[in-house]
């Protein structure tokens, strides 16, 4: 059964970010239409970085030229739509770019449009500062609608993606379920590191910690019911902070990882073989880990490894993993799995045939995003009919 829908045939880094856009739509945050008008100007450019953040940003421009008229006719649920699908195609748009002030500039249109778009679209997410050492993190937060102190979820991106999309793509069905979701931009990631600069770390239980001390204080929160998860490198740094954390009270892996260095080390060797299943351009993960190049990324890397911390964990856990995960192999999933020391854990593998079985479900973000929050729903004292609140 085939499982992988690609866009740009052979090219997988583009072919991801399409999926990027197209699973968006679910959300009203895309418009299947429209991010085809981009890939047919794109078919006969594969591969060239450039003419993508230009096909994308155009069309980012003219939906929010649109979101701008409706708004000025004073039809403001329209010009949210527009500006929350601008929002996305901005922040598609600059995926490819190396880091320069023209990327920070076309996701400071994200989140422009973003802030528009949620105002009118999703009332109920709020922007949050957390305290984090000497400066704050930024993040969204997506308020249940549930009396009383309710459970929350502490969301972590991954080694490219933003808390614009995650709020959406997993945090609305959390909320369905009667559970608050702070989506968080972390170190290296989103926001916290275009627009502040701070890269990624290795001990991700200091950001997690200063989350959970955030959402602990809200009187709309209950402390004791607040969980961690995170995607794709995300499934590295929440089971991190879930061992060295013990108030969390429940863990998501949504992809899981084991041995970060260890991913690359693999990757690495693809690459220099001339494979093609890549998911980010060179300048990545550098620039995630404000390291000034691959081997020094290497040394750093080899702190992210869960061999021995894993052990350590002691509440719920949960991974939900790709039968055909060509970015993380499941074997890393299967190994976290082991070792995680919770008398409560689950491995949840999809297949092509369940829908999601590609890399953290972006071939059907749906079926990932139910799981996880029925799952989230039945550990921290949700709810499952969607009658609540």
């Amino acid at each position: 059964m085939s499982h992988w829908f690609e866009y740009f045939p052979g090219n997988h880094m583009w072919s991801q970010g399409m999926m990027f856009g197209i699973e968006m739509a679910v959300q009203g945050a895309a418009a299947l239409g429209e991010i085809d008008q981009i890939g047919q100007q794109l078919k006969a450019h594969v591969g060239d970085n450039e003419r993508w953040w230009q096909e994308w940003t155009a069309m980012a421009r003219r939906v929010e030229g649109f979101g701008e008229a409706e708004e000025k006719a004073g039809h403001e649920l329209s010009a949210g739509s527009y500006y929350l699908r601008a929002a996305i195609y901005y922040f598609c748009g600059e995926r490819f770019i190396a880091p320069s002030e023209r990327k920070w500039d076309s996701y400071r249109s994200c989140l422009r449009c973003f802030r528009k778009g949620i105002a009118q679209r999703y009332p109920a997410i709020e922007r949050v500062e957390v305290p984090y050492e000497d400066t704050t993190l930024p993040a969204w937060f997506l308020r249940a609608s549930i009396k009383g102190p309710a459970p929350a979820v502490v969301m972590f991106d991954g080694l490219d993606n933003a808390k614009e999309m995650s709020v959406l793509f997993g945090g609305v069905e959390i909320a369905r379920r009667g559970i608050h979701t702070l989506a968080i931009d972390g170190p290296g990631q989103g926001e916290a590191l275009r627009l502040q600069g701070i890269p990624s770390r290795y001990d991700y239980e200091v950001p997690a910690r200063a989350a959970y001390d955030a959402l602990a204080k809200r009187p709309d929160v209950d402390p004791k019911r607040i969980a961690v998860m995170g995607f794709s490198m995300g499934g590295y740094y929440a089971p991190r902070a879930a061992a060295m954390e013990p108030r969390f009270a429940a863990c998501v892996a949504w992809g899981g990882h084991f041995d970060y260095h260890e991913a690359w080390v693999r990757r690495r060797k693809v690459v220099a073989a001339g494979g093609t299943k890549v998911s980010a351009p060179p300048f990545q993960l550098p620039w995630v880990l404000g390291m000034p190049d691959m081997e020094a990324c290497m040394k750093k890397l080899e702190d992210y490894r869960l061999t021995g911390v894993a052990e350590k964990i002691r509440c719920p856990f949960y991974c939900i993993h790709g039968e055909n995960d060509n970015i993380v192999p499941l074997e890393f999933a299967q190994r976290l799995y082991q070792a995680v020391g919770s008398a409560d854990k689950t491995l949840k593998i999809l297949t092509a045939r369940d829908g999601g079985s590609d890399h953290c479900q972006e071939d059907n973000r749906q079926v990932g995003a139910n799981l996880v929050a029925d799952w989230l729903a039945e550990r921290l004292g949700g709810q499952l009919d969607g009658r609540g609140g």
